[in-house]
């Protein structure tokens, strides 16, 4: 039976999203996998807003009403990820640690394909410096996320507004540790896509969210060869909390 305290923790429920919403959502998703499979055929610089909107089915100034460049339409590819991560962190208890938060999230997103398509814009940035303004785009989309998400998880668990240096530099933090995690998993893995691979992903951004809430103490003698060894196994672990 839950407790009148731990379901006063509880975040209050949402109504649902609208027919329009759900319409939106979709022609943003086909747009963006237009962009996605539009650079897989011809390469950055290569296509024209016309050809990602021809391919989505919809007119140039449909696409116009959702992003202003290829570049954004292409950025957008990694926003998929990111917005389930904060769905799920928003659904975690007010008063818990914003790191244990951040990891318990990544935990519940158990399909590893919700990776894929960031994944994979990761790995063309990296083997095409063309692509490098849609990257440093989506990472600033991501910090800026983030930075949103901390001031309102604690403005609500402690009524104190946080002051500008201390939000940045959590979020650059979780930031420069989801860096890590996809560095370590390209070379590791070598942009493969396959379930196998994007669990390891996975498992590594959750387990730098551990090492940053930790304080990045030194795993003890046999951790970390257990890490490694559960990389490709998703977690069912308790997160550890951090200091926040």
């Amino acid at each position: 039976m839950t407790s009148p305290a731990a379901a006063s923790d509880r975040p209050p429920e949402s109504p649902g999203p609208s027919r329009r919403e759900l319409n939106k959502a979709a022609t943003r998703q086909a747009i963006t996998e237009a962009a996605l499979g539009q650079l897989r055929s011809k390469g950055p610089g290569n296509f024209t807003v016309e050809d990602i909107a021809d391919s989505a089915g919809i007119s140039r100034r449909t696409f116009f009403n959702y992003f202003n460049s290829t570049e954004a339409a292409i950025t957008a590819v990694t926003f998929s990820f990111l917005d389930k991560a904060l769905q799920q962190f928003r659904l975690r208890p007010a008063g818990e640690p914003f790191l244990e938060s951040a990891q318990a999230a990544l935990v519940a997103l158990a399909d590893p394909m919700t990776a894929a398509p960031m994944a994979e814009l990761y790995s063309l940035g990296k083997s095409n410096p063309q692509l490098s303004r849609s990257e440093l785009e989506a990472w600033d989309h991501c910090t800026a996320e983030i930075i949103a998400a901390a001031r309102e998880r604690f403005s609500e668990g402690t009524g104190v507004e946080l002051d500008e240096l201390y939000l940045r530099a959590l979020a650059g933090s979780v930031i420069s540790c989801g860096k890590a995690a996809m560095d370590v998993w390209l070379a590791r893995c070598g942009g493969s896509l396959t379930a196998e691979s994007l669990s390891i992903l996975r498992q590594l951004l959750i387990d730098s969210m551990g090492l940053l809430g930790s304080g990045f103490a030194l795993p003890a003698a046999g951790q970390e060869g257990s890490r490694a060894a559960s990389a490709a196994v998703p977690s069912t672990a308790t997160p550890s909390p951090d200091r926040h």
